[in-house]
């Protein structure tokens, strides 16, 4: 029997291969405007070519409601100025199918229909710009495409304008991606340069402005904004982007819907160039035992320390544990390399002391000791020979062209040396996992290891930087002071969050004194073939509902005041036990709840910047827990 997927993409492929084809239509027959749609309920796009300037501009709307202004489009290089008095040529329409599987993420198997129109112009000079637009159910893309060599790229006239009044949630723009989201309208975002992504509560749903397909061949991107306007212009890194040869840019997306749909949208993947690596068996997600914020420095240079980490982690089942900064560094120069690492170091020994308890051991390395070919030719190959099974990249700090350039060489070293990859001080996911499917984590986010946490970004993060790939937060950090989250809501950002290698941070004894919370990170996993957003607000409340193979995990989380989540679990069918992890009055407990779906709801009463994480398991008789 075919399951529902396969139903559900069997129609959305015959509603694409419905749509009539457009013959290429010669330049005198050019027209002014194009419309690109094709899936009921979701957007469309509409190209205007102005009569007077010869500019373009694209909108996207959504049942009839605005959801992006027109915007302008355009390219300016060296050479030549794509931006405006350009002529039509033709248009080519065809459907994009693809099917794929991922690493990590929201699910592991995903489909992908998408409606493609390449609309070709000429400018003045003769020089031609192909426009490549795609519009699928959950989101709208486009991309620059350049047949010929113009010389470099100055600059995009690419800009997004939103109503003046549309809620924005929004980041300023830093090198890292590490500054909180905060609220504000459209137009009232002070004067500022911000990141991508950006949400935008507009045309009755929600609007995530993104990127994808970023690599070497251009550069990162940033949101300039001038308050008292709905308007923002993207920017690049570099003022000249250098190109040889025909050129293809990232592409601008613009997942748009109702809040679930933007949530579990995974638009951003499905632009990407298909896996660059063959072999997959050996990339495998899994939580870890991140020892930093547990133990610093001294942890990351003793040996006993991380005997001792492994210890409990095979107590817990986890699979890895992640030794950070300082195991190759001089003991009385700290952040100075020890030039006879590859023969000192006592890497080789925990590894071999680790896979004896079940165990593998991941390392910390800077960038300065990678950033040339020599020394990937002598650190990567070593750590491999050692059994090092994962990387900790740190401190990029960029998205110019030419550090972008870098991620291009250091992802095939990493993937033909077998070495799972975690980058932090980077950029973020766009479209990288599933091109190397050993990326398995980025930072790109002011996560854990931040003193200026609140709990108003914590439960905006599901809402746009997670939503583009997966994110190392670092979360269980139950001993750091000032944390904003209850327990709860803590423990459940192991569901809210989406990483391939879930960072856990708490130390030992913090999580010992809280067994509810050992008991629930035994369980919970760190690759989905399901995600559902139950119930959310950016900034206010989220309830994120996440598969792996029959049991549902559920993370919540709020910000503000104490109240009850009272949410639909749709997602079931049958009568489930629902085992709840909430704050009680003198720590964390566990309830039991009898739910029959689809109808049932589950309802937990929270504290003040609490929440819960739970299990769903199919209820039988003699059922009393969803532990495994």
């Amino acid at each position: 029997m075919p399951t529902a997927a396969v139903i559900r993409l069997s129609a959305l492929l015959l509603l694409v291969l419905c749509i009539p084809a457009l013959p290429a239509l010669p330049a005198q027959a050019a027209a002014g405007s194009w419309k690109i749609s094709g899936f009921p309920g979701g957007p469309a796009a509409e190209l205007v070519l102005d009569a007077g300037n010869g500019a373009l501009t694209l909108a996207v709307s959504r049942r009839g409601a605005q959801v992006l202004a027109p915007s302008p489009v355009g390219i300016v290089t060296e050479q030549a100025d794509l931006s405006h008095k350009l002529h039509f040529s033709q248009r080519r329409d065809r459907a994009v199918t693809e099917r794929y599987t991922t690493a990590a993420g929201k699910r592991l198997e995903r489909s992908s229909v998408m409606r493609e129109t390449t609309l070709s112009f000429t400018n003045a000079a003769g020089a031609r710009l192909e426009l490549i637009v795609r519009v699928s159910k959950d989101g709208v893309a486009y991309r620059y495409r350049l047949p010929e060599d113009y010389g470099a790229v100055l600059r995009e006239t690419s800009a997004f304008t939103v109503e003046q009044d549309a809620a924005a949630w929004l980041a300023r723009h830093r090198r890292d991606y590490e500054n909180p989201f905060e609220r504000h309208s459209a137009a009232s975002a002070p004067t500022a340069e911000y990141m991508v992504p950006a949400l935008f509560e507009t045309g009755g749903g929600y609007l995530l402005i993104a990127e994808s397909d970023l690599d070497g061949r251009y550069s990162g991107p940033r949101l300039a904004h001038e308050r008292g306007t709905g308007d923002y212009r993207l920017l690049l890194w570099d003022e000249r982007v250098q190109v040889s040869g025909p050129l293809a840019t990232p592409w601008r997306v613009m997942i748009a819907g109702d809040l679930a749909t933007v949530t579990e949208s995974t638009l951003v993947d499905d632009l990407a160039q298909d896996s660059k690596v063959r072999d997959t068996s050996w990339i495998d997600p899994g939580p870890v035992l991140w020892t930093w914020l547990a133990g610093g420095r001294e942890a990351g240079q003793s040996l006993d320390r991380q005997k001792e980490f492994v210890d409990y982690a095979a107590a817990r089942g986890w699979p890895y544990v992640k030794v950070d900064a300082g195991w190759y560094f001089l003991k009385d120069q700290w952040d100075v390399t020890d030039p006879d690492w590859p023969t000192t170091s006592w890497i080789p020994r925990l590894v071999e002391y680790a896979r004896g308890k079940g165990v593998e051991i991941m390392v910390w390395v800077h960038f300065r000791d990678l950033d040339t070919a020599e020394e990937r030719a002598r650190w990567l190959p070593t750590l491999h020979r050692w059994g090092v099974r994962g990387v900790k990249i740190d401190f990029m700090d960029a998205e110019s062209q030419e550090r972008l350039q870098w991620y291009d060489e250091i992802l095939p070293a990493t993937a033909e040396n077998r070495l799972m990859v975690n980058f932090h001080g980077s950029t973020i996911p766009k479209g990288i996992q599933r091109t190397w499917p050993h990326v398995l984590t980025m930072e790109g986010v002011h996560g854990g290891e931040k003193r200026t946490l609140t709990t108003q970004h914590l439960t905006t993060l599901p809402f746009t930087r997670n939503i583009v790939g997966s994110m190392d937060y670092t979360p269980m950090a139950f001993h750091r002071e000032g944390r904003p989250t209850s327990d709860a809501h803590e423990l459940g950002l192991a569901v809210t969050y989406e990483s391939g290698l879930q960072d856990l941070a708490g130390t030992v004894e913090s999580y010992r004194a809280r067994p509810e919370a050992e008991r629930f990170l035994e369980q919970v996993p760190a690759a989905w073939d399901e995600t559902r957003l139950l119930s959310g607000r950016p900034g206010d409340q989220v309830v994120l509902t996440r598969r792996d193979g029959d049991r549902w995990f559920v993370g919540a989380g709020v910000s503000g005041a104490a109240r009850t989540l009272d949410v639909p679990l749709t997602m079931l069918r049958g009568r489930w036990l629902v085992e709840v992890v909430r704050d009680g009055p003198t720590g964390l407990v566990r309830e039991r709840h009898l739910v029959d779906g689809p109808r049932g709801r589950l309802s937990v009463p929270v504290p003040a910047e609490g929440g819960y994480a739970a299990i769903a398991c199919r209820w039988r008789p003699g059922i009393t827990t969803c532990d495994r």
